[in-house]
């Protein structure tokens, strides 16, 4: 590996380590999108292994998701594991067959979800004054844009990251996202 490759996995790892648990789950938003898109373009030019590679990996984050949500902590987190699960069916189904139209839908089904949770986190971010990262600040949920908790606190869905965050290796670049939701 290179030098320049070496600094940019420091400067991804860093930028990992230090981020608060609203932009881990941004961030492996932005991932999962991103490898739907890159499924997609494969699929689309017949690259079958280039799609597996990325839908396997998309996979890989909603089963993270999924499996970081808590139903004691968050009164949407059944539902929003549902749809995980659907769509993860149908990131299966898209591999197996070949089918474009499957990752087309997941794509439509979770890019509203990806932009909740960056309006999400931009409120927490705007209402945690400067400097007090990591204290209380509203929380609010994709669903919903009323408070859900407060940063740090027993009933946000941050709450526990810091000691449950979750990581998935990409298998292409060495890239490593982490998802957290209390």
């Amino acid at each position: 590996m290179t030098n320049a490759a070496n600094a940019r996995q420091q400067y991804a790892r860093d930028a990992i380590l230090s981020a608060s648990p609203a932009r881990l789950l941004t961030m492996l938003y932005d991932r999962l999108l991103l490898d739907l898109r890159r499924a997609e373009a494969a699929q689309e030019a017949s690259d079958w292994p280039a799609a597996n590679t990325q839908l396997l990996h998309a996979q890989d984050i909603i089963a993270e998701l999924s499996s970081t949500l808590r139903s004691d902590v968050w009164d949407g987190a059944d539902g929003l594991r549902g749809l995980y699960e659907y769509v993860r069916m149908a990131l299966v189904n898209a591999n197996i067959h070949r089918d474009v139209a499957r990752t087309r839908e997941a794509i439509t089904l979770l890019t509203p979800l990806q932009e909740a949770w960056h309006a999400a986190a931009g409120a927490l971010q705007d209402a945690t004054p400067s400097g007090s990262a990591g204290q209380a600040a509203p929380v609010a949920s994709p669903t919903s844009p009323a408070p859900a908790g407060s940063a740090g606190s027993a009933g946000s869905p941050w709450s526990a990251a810091s000691s449950t965050v979750s990581s998935t290796v990409s298998s292409t670049g060495g890239e490593r996202t982490v998802h957290a939701v209390g």
